[in-house]
């Protein structure tokens, strides 16, 4: 159950939002929609403001009753270089997806702060560590008001699909990892997410690699939960992201924490982690080779694919022709 708390924050965000009024939208050529820039109140971070940006898709304006699904994507100010909209108005052309909305969340001032994982039922983040320092110490407040407070003033404003099914939340690093929290948190708000080279190494304890593997947090919060009924993942890492292999099987830590999470771990002492796949998950771990949307979690592997915006963006096509795919 939500604290009392954290439900005045959310009903505090929508007053404040509700202000706001419906934003114009500017159209370019042939019924293009130019992106709707938005800053948007958010107490728990007051007094900064999150910027968003809403892509519409093309003829939104003229189809005055079609609904469409939304895309929310943590690490907004990376959709250029990504290659979102250009991605998207190609797969479009060719019709290979139907038409969505975006709504890119850019970055808060502190990313490492919000872009973490958290535990809704106690309403508290789950703070990891790393050379940085903590990660994930505002994660709660971040996750809640995307949650409780973004989406339903994305829902009031434009013609959404009101429902987790028509809902995907998408990110890359730390904030895949963020993503994957919010649906695994929140499955009654978003249907879908997709985690582009997701930061699983995240840990309670860093003391050694052997205390990495046995506190990964992640891979904690699916050994502990239980199956969301019609959630689907879409996990992607590139072969190359790093040279770190920590329990020494060959495979580099990103790609290995991924499948510690889809498959589950045990380690060379005992040690296990349930996975996605003990808890009833259908798995598909090759999905380069086995392209199917029938999964309810899948696994992409980008051949020599490293932890940057020039891979993410080789991975976004695919990832758009699983969530929107129109066959």
């Amino acid at each position: 159950m939500i604290r009392v708390g954290a439900i005045l924050r959310g009903l505090l965000g929508g007053l404040l939002l509700a202000f706001a009024g419906t934003p114009a939208l500017a159209s370019g050529d042939a019924g293009e929609n130019l992106p709707v820039q938005l800053q948007l109140d958010a107490p728990a971070f007051a007094p900064e403001k999150i910027a968003v940006t809403i892509y519409l898709p093309r003829g939104y304006a003229q189809a005055s009753t079609r609904r469409y699904p939304v895309l929310y994507a943590n690490d907004g100010q990376d959709m250029a270089a990504v290659g979102l909209q250009p991605t998207s108005a190609r797969l479009f052309r060719e019709q290979a997806i139907e038409p969505v909305i975006v709504v890119a969340i850019h970055m808060l001032a502190d990313r490492a702060s919000g872009y973490g994982l958290s535990d809704r039922a106690a309403a508290r983040s789950l703070v990891g560590g790393s050379r940085i320092g903590p990660i994930g110490t505002r994660a709660q407040d971040y996750s809640a008001w995307v949650a409780s407070v973004l989406v339903p003033y994305v829902d009031t404003h434009y013609r959404t699909r009101r429902s987790a099914r028509g809902r995907t939340v998408l990110g890359w690093s730390l904030g895949a990892l963020n993503a994957f929290s919010l649906g695994w948190q929140y499955p009654d708000v978003f249907g879908r997410v997709g985690a582009f080279s997701p930061s699983f190494w995240l840990a309670a304890d860093r003391s050694s690699d052997t205390a990495v593997q046995h506190t990964r947090l992640a891979q904690a919060m699916v050994d502990r939960g239980r199956r969301r009924a019609g959630l689907k993942m879409w996990f992607a890492a590139g072969t190359a992201e790093e040279m770190k292999d920590r329990d020494g099987d060959g495979i580099n830590d990103t790609v290995d924490d991924v499948q510690d999470l889809l498959q589950g771990y045990r380690g060379a002492d005992g040690f296990r982690l349930r996975g996605l796949k003990q808890l009833g998950y259908s798995i598909d771990m090759d999905y380069a080779r086995y392209p199917s949307r029938q999964a309810d979690a899948s696994l992409f592997l980008l051949p020599g694919g490293e932890h940057n915006q020039a891979s993410w963006a080789k991975m976004l096509p695919l990832f758009l022709r699983w969530a929107y795919g129109k066959s």
